[in-house]
């Protein structure tokens, strides 16, 4: 491995864009593991989630932000101004728009805020694996024409890994020689309770995303064996193997959504726990055990006292 100073470089990396235009994603396929959760609800990401990709050559520490739009509450004002201050924070801004998609005021809006920036700028040109060879060049075109100057257009698919390399290859002029900050095989910067609670969170909006999309929050904990449930080992192991075992709290503002998130007879939080569960056995290679609760927290996006204590 390279050390800092010998040619070993580092930087770091925001990705902007309107809501649901491929961050996350991009970031997942970037890393090369699932740091960052996906769905089609907009808004997903709500805090500013670091992925690492390292090389035996390079570190690229990127930061996927909340997609920025139109607040209509305390927690979309908190999550636009997370974003627009990595623009002056970080090595290289990517802006991220869609191949097959008019470019739209929301893309305006956020290329200014990018164009004020006195940082390296990179158009990325995403969804490319849904859009035709016209589609790409006419959105080249457009962008060229009125998003003002980057130092280079990439299209990607942030889905297959299309265009990828020729992403990292631009990243890496703009990236200077330095340390190592993250140890090699760290991919992520979030906890793991952080992972468990979003990629439950994730799984619930999966399910129930017309009905709960910017309503649902989900905070996880380590359960001590102690505090097990006697039935709880048996549900995912014997009792020789190493379990993680966790406890979620679901959080949602009225008492109809605290309906929609258990389901009938439990079947949608005991649906979406399963699926997590079996995902988070494949990321950290153990078995888990994970507790389900869910919780009446009214108007928790629109009271700073409760997005301070969730950590939002």
């Amino acid at each position: 491995m390279s050390e800092s100073g010998s040619g070993f470089k580092s930087g770091f990396v925001s990705l902007v864009g309107r809501p649901n235009v491929g961050k996350s994603t991009l970031v997942n396929q970037l890393v090369g593991t699932k740091v960052s959760i996906v769905s089609a609800a907009p808004q997903t990401t709500r805090t500013q989630i670091r992925g690492v990709r390292t090389t035996p050559d390079s570190q690229i520490i990127l930061l996927d932000t909340p997609g920025i739009h139109r607040p209509r509450t305390l927690l979309g004002e908190r999550c636009n101004e997370r974003s627009v201050a990595t623009l002056g924070e970080v090595d290289v801004v990517c802006l991220l728009i869609e191949a097959n998609a008019k470019i739209g005021p929301g893309d305006r809006f956020i290329a200014d805020l990018v164009g004020r920036a006195k940082t390296p700028k990179i158009l990325v040109v995403n969804k490319v694996d849904i859009a035709t060879p016209d589609e790409i060049g006419g959105q080249l075109a457009i962008a060229g024409a009125n998003l003002g100057d980057f130092d280079a257009y990439v299209p990607v698919s942030a889905k297959t890994g299309a265009g990828v390399d020729a992403l990292v290859d631009e990243l890496m002029i703009h990236m200077s020689e330095g340390p190592m900050y993250y140890p090699d095989g760290v991919v992520s910067d979030q906890p793991e309770t952080t992972l468990v609670a979003e990629l439950l969170r994730e799984k619930l909006l999966a399910v129930a995303r017309e009905e709960l999309p910017h309503s649902i929050m989900v905070t996880a904990d380590f359960l001590d064996e102690d505090e097990d449930d006697e039935n709880a080992a048996s549900e995912v192991a014997s009792e020789s193997e190493p379990i993680l075992r966790y406890r979620a709290v679901v959080r949602v503002e009225r008492d109809s959504q605290k309906g929609i998130v258990i389901g009938k007879g439990g079947a949608v939080i005991r649906d979406a726990g399963t699926a997590a569960r079996h995902e988070l056995e494949r990321l950290f290679g153990a078995k888990v055990y994970l507790e389900t609760t869910v919780k009446v927290d009214k108007e928790w996006q629109r009271r700073a006292h409760a997005l301070d204590r969730l950590g939002l």
